[in-house]
């Protein structure tokens, strides 16, 4: 039987007591749907219950991977098929606030030492989340996604988009909802980290593919105030010839605040805007640009959003009208700034009506800004507010969902045969949002090393709910504490150049590769020269990244096909090894690479930030004058320590020096290269060093093999951009390597696509130095090492 119903009694605060339906639904034989009084009306599961044999004996229910137990008192205990003990319930309520909605709460209690991960993006530099008291409600920096896994294999999902208080003490594990009108969750058995995000994809839908150029740099800057000006970034990296991919235009090239995402070049000093996104793509670059959930009153959206009830009453940003006036004069000059009713299909569909005309114009990508959003003093009126669906308070945390699901849907919809794909960069997410082509960056983060430290277990966080798409701004948002040599000058200050460079290697690792912020520009050419040792720094990173690409691509492939992440935290692939359950400074970069940046200051003292993410406003302590030595000297090596989880032997990325797992290491370190490892069995494909993504063919791959053990990689090519790849246009070329025989097999070609490379040659290179190159015409061939 698919659904068993059993009937328990519950008290309703401030009502009399009567029988509430517990429902129980298995969806798969892995994931359980309860649901006590009325469940959510979701906008984040996507499938459909399957048929599911289900025994049932008494209060209890068996499926072939999990049993359900319903005790005395109504509480639920999940088990394995095997009767192993994985979650217990311990107690709910509702609790009647308006006449329509409930709080409502749901507690659980965790074993004794059992970690816990997910929930978003919150920005406390931990992984685990036992002891964690948390509001969550979407905001600028932290974002929240309601969803749970434990290092015993089981993850959970709350069904429920008002701000939700998440408590765990000793009296359990708690979800506290402010509106709702019955507790609704799944429970899901993934038995891995892997697992699980599995589970919730299968529920909340999968991952497409982004366009391949993706992958490369992006810069950006708050703000490029002219078409010439954006364009001559593009120019410049061309002239330096340091790669680059994407250039990014940010807000107010409409205009006045007045005329605040108007979504078109209204500002004279974008005129040429048009121009622009074509002289770009001349230049073999891509164009993404600035977009906002809301409305300035002189735009043809807001009067059109504003007679069909479609517009939020709570302050937004920007505040003011006037715009270059800090603060803002908003008690003078109101910008009468309203966010729009995203949950209603009219109101989305007049969105994309007034922005297909930036995508006619070329646009390649949506920077897709406070989409959080920003809502500013929210009163109880405001939460009262009659949106589509219910009320702001019951709906709040799906608005980054729903926002940019409009647009994924809209633009797949009306250009069925574009050569596009959707790419949208997003401030904010919740769960499920990865099926809608969408990447979400940290906000507008200070530029710290605190904070460069809380991006990593921020990123592993947010994968752990089922979103793989996450970056952050390299070098922070917020630097104007750098600015000690007058306006913009952060650049040259030595505290923000060391900073600034390993954030750089942090991105590296980050599925989107993005520079961006605020108080000074953040271009190459700004930090000095080639061969200055900064310079130097950030164009190895940039043409790293590069060469990684057929990797990072191949691994995108299995995001979408496989449920694989970008960025794997440590337990997913060594559970076993309790020294990484907790592990905040090193993760998988896909399955073969260890990405161990440094997040501590070794050239400089540390300075420490604190920053308003309203305001911009910044305190800061100061150890020194910031150099922690007479002579800073960018060249000199330092040291660092790093753990290698046990299971496998490693090798140094660098030196090809192999490591026994389960130690920590000391590594000379130096300032252009971040610490890296390749696990033994891996083969790791390089490209070549590029201006842009397709200058170059990829008919001479490098590929990198590590002996130690058996291994396996599969190489994915497509035409780097359309959606014909779901209609079956890649290849697959897979290999094995053999560590008894030393013998790469590099497979016969699966699949083709137009403009696909029929004749290539690898050159087959090991950390020993040994390296051969093969003919391959997709056919079978073997090399021995």
């Amino acid at each position: 039987m698919k659904k068993t119903i059993v009937l328990l009694t519950v008290v309703l605060a401030g009502l009399a007591c009567w029988a509430q339906d517990v429902k129980i639904e298995f969806f798969t034989p892995s994931i359980v749907h309860v649901v006590k009084g009325t469940p959510t009306k979701s906008l984040v599961v996507i499938a459909k219950p399957e048929d599911v044999a289900v025994t049932k004996n008494g209060n209890t229910w068996k499926s072939s991977e999990l049993t359900v137990k319903q005790d005395a008192q109504g509480n639920l205990t999940f088990l394995t098929a095997k009767g192993k003990v994985l979650l217990r319930e311990n107690g709910w309520s509702l609790i009647r606030k308006t006449i329509d909605e409930w709080q409502v709460s749901q507690t659980f209690m965790l074993d004794k030492g059992e970690a816990i991960y997910g929930l978003g993006t919150i920005q406390n530099g931990k992984m685990n989340h036992r002891g964690e008291h948390k509001r969550m409600e979407q905001s600028n920096l932290e974002d929240f996604q309601n969803v749970l896994q434990s290092i015993k294999g089981w993850s959970l999902y709350w069904e429920n988009y008002s701000p939700t208080q998440f408590d765990d003490g000793p009296e359990g594990m708690t979800f506290t909802s402010e509106a709702g009108q019955g507790v609704d969750y799944y429970f899901m058995y993934g038995d891995s980290a892997d697992g699980n995000i599995a589970l919730m994809r299968q529920l909340t839908g999968d991952v497409p593919m982004f366009p391949l150029w993706t992958y490369g740099f992006w810069q950006s800057k708050e703000r490029y105030k002219t078409a010439r000006e954006t364009e001559s970034i593009v120019d410049q990296y061309r002239a330096l010839q340091v790669p680059l991919d994407g250039i990014i235009q940010d807000w107010q090239y409409w205009g006045s605040n007045y005329l605040w995402n108007a979504m078109d070049f209204l500002s004279e000093d974008f005129a040429t805007g048009q121009q622009l996104i074509k002289n770009v793509h001349q230049k073999h670059a891509h164009f993404m640009i600035s977009i906002w959930a809301s409305f300035g009153p002189q735009t043809q959206q807001f009067r059109e959003l504003n007679e069909k009830g479609l517009l939020m009453p709570f302050e937004t940003w920007p505040q003011s009208g006037i715009s270059h006036v800090w603060p803002p004069m908003k008690e003078d000059y109101p910008s009468g700034v309203k966010v729009y009713d995203a949950f209603s299909p009219v109101a989305r569909d007049i969105y994309w009506k007034y922005l297909r005309k930036l995508y006619d114009y070329g646009t390649d990508a949506w920077w897709m800004d406070s989409t959080d959003p920003d809502c500013f003093y929210p009163t109880e009126s405001d939460y009262e507010h009659k949106v589509y669906g219910g009320t702001w308070r019951s709906q709040r945390n799906a608005f980054p969902l729903e926002t940019v699901r409009g647009i994924y849907q809209s633009q797949r919809r009306d250009y069925p045969n574009a050569e596009k794909r959707v790419f949208i960069m997003t401030r904010s997410s919740y769960a499920g949002q990865q099926h809608y082509g969408s990447n979400m960056w940290s906000g507008d983060v200070n530029s710290s090393w605190d904070m460069l430290r809380k991006q990593v277990p921020a990123g592993l966080s947010f994968t752990l709910t089922g979103n793989p798409n996450f970056n952050t701004d390299i070098g922070g948002f917020f630097c104007n504490s750098y600015n000690t040599m007058g306006p913009a000058s952060a650049p040259r200050n030595p505290q923000f150049q060391e900073l600034y460079v390993r954030w750089m290697q942090y991105g590296l690792f980050c599925p989107v590769f993005r520079s961006h912020g605020a108080d000074a520009p953040r271009e190459i050419w700004q930090f000095g020269k080639k061969g200055e040792p900064v310079y130097d720094a950030i164009e190895e990173a940039i043409r790293l990244r590069y060469q990684l690409i057929p990797y990072l691509y191949s691994t995108a492939w299995q995001v979408t096909s496989n449920n694989d992440s970008y960025m794997r935290p440590l337990f997913a692939d060594f559970a076993s090894d309790k020294r990484v359950w907790d592990m905040t400074d090193e993760f998988m970069f896909g399955r073969s690479i260890l990405a161990c940046p440094i997040v501590d200051p070794q050239y400089t003292e540390e300075k420490i930030i604190r920053t308003d993410a309203m305001t911009g406003w910044d305190r800061q302590e100061v150890k020194s004058d910031g150099v922690k030595s007479d002579k800073l000297d960018f060249t000199a090596t330092k040291t660092a320590t790093k753990y290698l989880p046990k299971g496998v032997d490693w090798y140094d990325f660098w030196t090809g020096k192999r490591y026994a797992g389960g130690q920590t290491v000391t590594l000379e370190t130096r300032f252009n290269r971040v610490p890296m490892f390749v696990r033994a069995g891996s083969i790791v494909p390089m490209g070549p060093v590029m201006q842009y993504v397709g200058e170059k063919s990829w008919d001479a791959l490098e590929l990198r093999v590590y002996p130690g053990i058996d291994g396996c990689f599969t190489l994915y090519e497509d035409e780097g951009d359309s959606y014909n790849y779901e209609k079956g246009a890649y290849t697959l070329i897979p290999m094995q390597w053999n560590n008894r025989t030393r013998t790469l097999t590099i497979g016969s070609r699966q699949g083709s696509y137009p403009g696909m490379i029929g004749k290539r040659t690898f050159c087959i290179v090991t950390p020993d130095g040994q390296k051969q190159t093969v003919a391959y015409d997709g056919q079978t061939v073997t090399c021995k090492l």
